[in-house]
Formats: C-alpha cells, sequence, structure tokens
C-alpha cells in the first residue's frame, strides 16, 4: 500500500504595503478635491394677513410682477410706478434696482415687498430678482457693501394670462 504524503501547506504572507502607500497617498488628496457646499437660505413670507388684522388705509404696498414679457413695479393700491420690458432679451435687472432705490429713499420705513412671479419664469431668474430687490451694491469708505433695500421678501404667482401694462395699452390702443 502506498501512503500518501501530503505536502505541509503554508500560507503565502500577505504583503499590503502597496496597498497602504496608495491609501497614504490617496485619501489626502481626494479630501484636498473635495467642494465643500455653502448653503444660503432665503426667508420668504406669504402675503396674507393674520386673522384679526386689518389693513392700515393709508399703507404703501409694494408689488413687483416677473413675467417673461418684463418687470413691473407698482403700488398696488395706488396703481402703476414702472413698466420695464426686456432689454435685449434679458430682464433688466439693472433698471429695477434702480427704481427700487427711488422708492427706498421716499419710503425708508418700508421692508417688505410682494414680487408677484409669472408661471414660465424659470428658477434663476428669480433668485436674481429675489437677490436684487433685497439689497444693491454701494461704495462706502472705498469698499463695497451691500446696502439695504427691501429685505423681507413674499412670493405670491402671477396670473397664468398677464401681460406687461405697455402692452396691454398698445393692444387696447390707450395712449395714443
Amino acid at each position: 500500500m502506498r501512503r500518501r504524503h501530503r505536502r505541509l501547506s503554508t500560507s503565502p504572507e500577505l504583503d499590503i504595503t502597496a496597498f497602504l502607500n496608495l491609501m497614504i497617498v490617496l485619501v489626502p488628496v481626494l479630501l484636498l478635491g473635495m467642494v465643500f457646499s455653502q448653503v444660503r437660505m432665503i426667508e420668504l413670507n406669504f402675503p396674507g394677513m393674520e386673522a384679526g388684522d386689518a389693513p392700515e388705509a393709508d399703507e404703501f404696498r409694494l408689488v413687483v410682477t416677473l413675467i417673461p414679457e418684463g418687470i413691473e413695479i407698482a403700488d398696488s393700491d395706488r396703481g402703476l410706478i414702472r413698466v420695464l420690458p426686456k432689454n435685449q432679451g434679458a430682464q433688466d435687472f439693472d433698471a429695477l434696482r434702480d427704481v427700487l432705490r427711488q422708492v427706498k429713499n421716499r419710503v425708508p420705513a418700508k421692508t417688505d415687498v410682494v414680487l408677484e412671479v409669472g408661471p414660465d419664469i424659470d428658477y434663476q431668474t428669480l433668485v436674481t430678482a429675489m437677490d436684487t430687490v433685497r439689497s444693491y451694491p454701494a461704495v462706502v469708505a472705498a469698499s463695497v457693501v451691500e446696502g439695504e433695500l427691501f429685505p423681507d421678501v413674499s412670493l405670491m404667482d402671477a396670473p397664468e394670462n398677464r401681460q406687461l401694462a405697455a402692452a396691454n395699452r398698445k393692444a387696447s390702443g390707450e395712449g395714443v
């Protein structure tokens, strides 16, 4: 009878030095390449009044309407202040800022504005409009700071068939 000889098998020693060297280099590179996101919040108020509150008779209520044809600035009780049609295919936020600065100079205690937004306005245009009505860049002592316009922004939906006031006048024959 023949004997079977077993070979003594020994497991080879694992050499993980190369893997550890790779991890030592890779982890700091990945950490340095990480993008740290900055989260910004914009506080919004929705138009309306608390139960039992009555509106004041002489209250100035500023409404900025943002629709695809342009921007309107109005007092909800007294009427239209200014119409800003699109300028070369883009909304005229610089003119909006100038008009709002003039309004702020006349009514310095006013801090709230209602932003009426049309259904076809994209998100970036909405955020730009909100930033424009909240503040403006001002130079103070040779440095640029943010001047306050109307930081309390309320959002409201504009009707789907809403048109710019200048377009309404031309269509109806007013002012001809």
